[in-house]
């Protein structure tokens, strides 16, 4: 089974699920994502730079659409996969750049301009920098925070660190796919999320896995509205 390569039709669940999960998309299609065994519990899995450019072009474009709310006036990518759609988001929004802060670092940037980093899928910190010459383009705007999942919500708060670093608290995160709730308790109030689409933290049952009731949090999918996320 090929993941990521194209949106299907919904049909009836064959529950419960073994190794693969159709999620529910914005438009009634499902995207098939393979589901990763953590022991007592399983996630769904999207990794979009390895997903078909049509599908990534349309969900960049459901994500412009879920956050054109947030009034943003620049869209920041995360690396390495947030800036698989974060160009699309900014020119859904009418932007003509955005900004990719990275893993490595020029000759030029600041140790100031950067924070330690990890996530739930790449455990081991490493330091996340943004380019002292992209600052003029951030000051005094409304930065939109874009990356691909959230799980844990690690890695997004390394965004939020780093915008601070350079004087800004982001107006909003935009990702694909929140996946599950995990990251509730850590992410900032102040700090609205919203996302593509969402899938449900899984628990183990004979013969395969089963949505945890409520770990879907589709309240964030503007788009999803009246949609069931399992």
């Amino acid at each position: 089974m090929e993941f990521w390569q194209g949106f299907i039709a919904a049909t009836g669940d064959d529950r419960p699920f073994t190794d693969h999960f159709p999620a529910p998309m914005p438009d009634g299609s499902r995207l098939v994502l393979p589901l990763r065994d953590y022991g007592e519990i399983a996630v769904a899995g999207f990794i979009a730079n390895q997903a078909a450019i049509p599908v990534a072009k349309r969900i960049g474009g459901w994500m412009a659409e879920a956050a054109r709310d947030i009034g943003a006036e620049v869209v920041v990518g995360l690396p390495t996969l947030g800036q698989v759609f974060a160009p699309l988001v900014a020119e859904a929004l009418g932007h003509t750049n955005w900004v990719a802060p990275g893993w490595s670092r020029k000759r030029w940037y600041e140790e100031a301009l950067s924070v330690p980093a990890s996530s739930s899928t790449a455990p081991t910190e490493r330091r996340l920098w943004l380019d002292p010459r992209i600052l003029p383009r951030l000051a005094g705007r409304r930065v939109l925070l874009v990356d691909d999942v959230i799980s844990t919500g690690t890695s997004a708060l390394a965004g939020v660190a780093l915008l601070e670093r350079a004087g800004l608290r982001p107006a909003g995160l935009l990702l694909a796919m929140a996946q599950g709730d995990r990251w509730r308790g850590i992410w900032p109030a102040d700090i609205p999320v919203r996302a593509a689409f969402a899938t449900p933290i899984f628990t183990r049952v004979p013969g395969g896995w089963l949505p945890r009731a409520g770990s879907a949090p589709c309240d964030l999918c503007p788009l999803m509205s009246g949609k069931d996320a399992a």
